[in-house]
């Protein structure tokens, strides 16, 4: 599969992440973001240096592009497919790393094809950062066997699930549930507990029923990528709950995941966290959500 000009539509973490790793394997590496409006600073000079070229538009993007990575928020997965197809280049690859739900995908898949582009989905399985370009994911669709050939050629990590689109989203929503489940789980009992002052009787229990967990150090990853990234998690869980509508049931849980997951946005967004450090304990992130309770 000779892809030669790669085209990212996104330029937060994954987006930066991506850029900087695939772009010796490419002839050119592109890259587009909402945040580009403003040429002179910010996140299009961020990109510059970096070695890339920041398009002014999604639609010189595509012009420049035979490989495209849609590596957007969650609630904005159909919006980008949606934008980007008038503008594919015949025979397109474009690989959606979006966190949404396999209807979604679908949704997406359909307006790719229609318009002459070669649609994969991936579920990236984990957090993206420890692992660069060789975080794990799972990629569905026609193409997708071709195209994790040329991936994993290119140093990725990529296996094929399914030869149908919404197999690896499936996969990849019900374990968020799961993962972004604990993380709101954690933060709600550990702040409680902190409320309390009973945190040292709570945690060692824990230990106990789940000795290969070191509740500490996890509860402190948990707060600060919950911190970083809520918005982006909230918006994730809520192609979550619409995944379980999607199978039939009532999205109980991963509705109140993306509740919690958003009241952390919300607050860091207020400043409440502005002053924990990023590697802090956990302890330094419940007290300022207890100090701007009681504010």
């Amino acid at each position: 599969m000779p892809l030669q000009h790669l085209g990212l539509v996104g330029y937060g973490e994954v987006g930066r992440i991506f850029s900087a790793g695939l772009r010796s394997h490419v002839a050119s590496c592109s890259v587009w973001d909402l945040k580009f409006a403003d040429f002179v600073t910010g996140a299009a000079v961020q990109a510059t240096q970096a070695g890339v070229l920041a398009q002014a538009s999604l639609a010189a993007l595509c012009a420049q592009s035979d490989f495209i990575i849609s590596a957007v928020t969650a609630s904005n997965t159909l919006a980008v497919a949606e934008a980007a197809a008038p503008h594919l280049r015949p025979g397109t690859v474009f690989l959606d790393l979006n966190s949404a739900s396999p209807g979604t995908k679908q949704q997406a898949a359909a307006l790719i094809e229609a318009a002459g582009g070669r649609y994969v989905e991936a579920g990236v399985m984990t957090s993206v950062p420890p692992y660069g370009i060789q975080v794990p994911m799972l990629l569905g669709g026609a193409l997708a066997a071709e195209l994790a050939e040329q991936l994993n050629a290119w140093g990725m990590d990529a296996k094929v699930v399914s030869a149908d689109i919404g197999v690896a989203s499936a996969i990849k929503m019900c374990r968020s549930v799961m993962i972004k489940g604990l993380e709101a789980l954690v933060i709600e009992s550990y702040a409680t507990a902190r409320a309390y002052g009973v945190e040292d009787h709570v945690l060692p229990t824990l230990a106990e029923t789940f000795p290969s967990i070191d509740w500490e150090k996890q509860g402190g990853y948990f707060f600060s990528r919950v911190v970083q990234h809520g918005q982006r998690r909230a918006e994730e869980m809520r192609e979550s709950a619409r995944t379980v509508v999607e199978a039939g049931f009532a999205p109980t849980m991963a509705s109140a995941i993306a509740d919690k997951q958003q009241w952390v946005a919300d607050q860091a967004r207020a400043g409440v966290l502005a002053h924990v450090g990023t590697n802090a304990p956990w302890q330094v992130y419940a007290d300022a959500l207890l100090a701007a309770r009681k504010d």
